[in-house]
């Protein structure tokens, strides 16, 4: 593919800014997992993943276990994930991924960021063409793991890019993992590949990948932009936003 690599690489995914947002997310996807596929983590594989995600981050015991118990207790919220599409100033299409147990207060929020910022919120299907799903899992790099070797294994696992990259925390510690991306229907052949070979896997989830040309703006447009951005990625029902719009050069 490459583009996921490009992509990554020039857009640098955004981290949640700290802990708290960090497990808001978890607990609403860990929530969502165990509803559609129940609470046994043998047989969840989306589970698994999310749990290896919530260990990575640390978040606390008792939050995954509220997380878990929000699935079957309905006086806690009944969270679904839901998609909602639109265009920004200057034409850059929006894609927003929200996890809630409240649609008409997420689209409402979601609608006041668009009109404020000189943006629509659109009907289903009117950017979400623009957008390739894609599964992706990020795994810790170690001396053992040759890439090219751990290529050729998942090509035919449905495999569609694979690369490396060191991620930087707080501390200025290295982290180096391999992101492997994959179509979408091969999420569980992948995820069972890395848990039979024993990789430590870092997170599992899914990612959209913009399939057309990234547009570019002026400094002065991208301020508005960024700001559209910014208010969507604050609001807590909010998981992912992804866009048609350039990253700025460094």
């Amino acid at each position: 593919m490459g583009r996921a690599f490009e992509f990554r690489k020039e857009r640098k995914l955004k981290r949640w800014g700290h802990m708290a947002r960090v497990f808001t997310k978890l607990g609403k996807e860990i929530t969502i997992a165990v509803k559609n596929g129940g609470p046994d983590v043998t047989g969840n594989p989306r589970l698994r993943a999310l749990l290896a995600e919530a260990r990575s981050e640390q978040m606390p015991k008792e939050n995954i276990e509220r997380a878990i118990k929000k699935a079957t207790d309905k006086t806690l919220g009944d969270f679904k994930e839901l998609v909602y599409e639109g265009y920004g100033p200057h034409g850059i299409a929006y894609l927003v991924e929200a996890a809630t147990d409240n649609n008409t207060r997420t689209v409402a929020n979601v609608r006041s960021y668009f009109s404020k910022c000189g943006g629509s919120l659109g009907t289903s299907g009117s950017v979400s063409f623009m957008f390739d799903h894609y599964c992706v899992f990020r795994i810790k790099k170690t001396d053992e793991i040759d890439l090219e070797s751990l290529e050729l294994e998942l090509i035919d696992l449905g495999l569609e890019d694979i690369f490396e990259e060191t991620e930087v925390d707080e501390d200025d510690n290295e982290t180096k993992t391999i992101c492997i991306y994959g179509s979408y229907e091969s999420y569980g052949a992948i995820q069972k590949y890395i848990e039979e070979n024993n990789f430590e896997m870092i997170s599992g989830g899914f990612e959209r990948i913009p399939n057309v040309d990234l547009k570019e703006v002026t400094p002065e447009q991208r301020v508005g932009l960024d700001k559209l951005t910014n208010l969507l990625e604050d609001d807590e029902d909010v998981t992912h936003v992804y866009t048609t719009l350039k990253p700025a050069e460094e």
